[in-house]
């Protein structure tokens, strides 16, 4: 494995080493990034009781208004992430931080109804739909190929932190002063982090050049492109795309509907229910955290797990679907509620191992497309779940046996993407077959 101080000759004197000190500090400005961006999307949830009742909506209709979200999410993901070939991944952050902090300012408008509640939530989809592919990008440009799953993990963590922060702040903004300043609170914060990115954000020296560059880069380092429909045909591809749908699906059912199934089924307030969706959120950043670490201490030993790369994420959507299947049949709180704080969570391992695994077999100017296309894929589990769940509550008899088929069906996609991806997720052996060496050198510094 390379040493720092020959990291630190790739960089070059024209920047700072990969791995080094300003590695991690635009790692923790882009976990607060994530940590914004999901906190921005648990409001909808948070509020949901609220603003069902003040606008007379049914469950059905409350999951189109997070549906909304996500309707143009994919599209925008792909679109954007072309755009990092041409565009500095530094200025397209800073964008999307003031695009979305604006569109959650009018709801604080008193006359702001269901409409104006869709038309904004369309809008920041659009402008959150890119932000994992493009800060994934940004931060493998600060750190070499067998380094990058801990800040990976770290700013999936911000997921899990954004919710976990969220839920009780935000719980306690709408029980004071209403549900649509939890939405106001929401942009605040978003308006705050790009003040902070636009003086400190930097690009990585290992971040492949933009523009007509790009191309030359990559064929003077030995890391030629390959064709995009060969590794969207993959194995590793295909199984990752899949089980991080199953993932997401998972983690958009929770934001949604986890709040309204413990004040509803479970009969807990506001108060109660935001403290638990918290504490799940904050074991899901531990167990995110957990797998980085490991995965970074194995790494740097250079030694690998028993199983097949790959295999291991694949394993833990299968033991996710057992803890979901558990949490929606058992009727005692000592057994259901556990559920939530680690077995269900180890499900996100998969959006993690996904992307480091992509990254793993794509040369790196083609990085942020494929990773774009990768996030396509699996947030359209954001706009299904929410639809298909909200009509399974709605269509039983009550919203105890609704809520009890939701997550047996959420079970059933887990156990089905886990074992594809146990048995298809090879990312070594596919980078092999296409070509992609491990740690090609990606350009020269950049001060982006």
């Amino acid at each position: 494995m390379e040493t720092r101080t020959a990291a630190a000759r790739r960089a070059g004197p024209a920047g700072p080493p990969a791995g080094g000190r300003q590695a991690w500090t635009t790692t923790w400005l882009l976990l607060a990034f994530m940590l914004v961006n999901f906190a921005d999307k648990a409001v909808l949830g948070l509020a949901g009781p609220e603003i069902m009742k003040e606008f007379g909506l049914s469950r059905q209709e409350f999951g189109m208004a997070q549906a909304a979200f996500f309707s143009l999410f994919s599209l925008s993901a792909l679109a954007v992430s072309f755009l990092t070939r041409k565009v500095r991944t530094s200025v397209l952050l800073l964008a999307m931080g003031l695009l979305w902090s604006a569109t959650q300012l009018p709801m604080l408008w008193g006359a702001a109804g269901f409409g104006t509640l869709i038309a904004t939530r369309v809008l920041l989809g659009i402008a959150e739909g890119p932000s994992a592919p493009v800060a994934v990008h940004h931060v493998h440009g600060w750190f070499e190929q067998r380094e990058r799953t801990l800040p990976t993990a770290i700013l999936m963590v911000g997921a899990a932190a954004g919710v976990a922060v969220a839920a009780p702040t935000l719980g306690a903004v709408i029980s004071h002063f209403g549900w649509r300043w939890a939405f106001g609170a929401a942009g605040i914060a978003g308006l705050l982090w790009a003040a902070v990115w636009a003086v400190k954000g930097k690009g990585g020296p290992l971040a492949p050049p933009v523009g007509r560059e790009a191309r030359a880069a990559d064929a003077g380092s030995g890391a030629a492109e390959v064709p995009l429909r060969a590794v969207f045909l993959s194995g590793t591809f295909i199984t990752a795309a899949l089980g991080a749908f199953a993932a997401y699906w998972v983690m958009s059912a929770k934001l949604t509907w986890l709040p309204d199934y413990l004040r509803t089924v479970v009969g807990w307030d506001l108060g109660q229910a935001g403290a638990a969706v918290g504490g799940a959120a904050v074991a899901n950043g531990v167990v995110l955290l957990a797998h980085g670490l490991l995965a970074r201490r194995a790494a740097l030993r250079g030694t690998g797990g028993r199983l097949p790369e790959g295999a291991g994420a694949g394993l833990l959507l299968v033991a996710s679907a057992g803890a979901v299947t558990v949490f929606a049949t058992a009727d005692a709180l000592w057994i259901k509620i556990p559920m939530m704080f680690g077995p269900m969570a180890i499900a996100l391992v998969m959006i993690t191992a996904a992307q480091t695994a992509i990254a793993r077999i794509t040369p790196p100017s083609q990085r942020g497309v494929v990773l774009g296309a990768l996030v396509a894929v699996f947030a359209l589990g954001g706009v299904v779940s929410p639809l298909v769940l909200g009509r399974i509550v709605d269509s039983a008899a009550s919203a105890t046996s609704g809520y009890e088929n939701g997550w047996l069906v959420t079970a059933a996609l887990l156990l089905i993407t886990g074992m594809l991806a146990a048995l298809f997720m090879r990312p070594e052996r596919d980078a092999r077959r296409l070509g992609v060496p491990e740690g090609p050198v990606t350009g020269v510094p950049v001060s982006h």
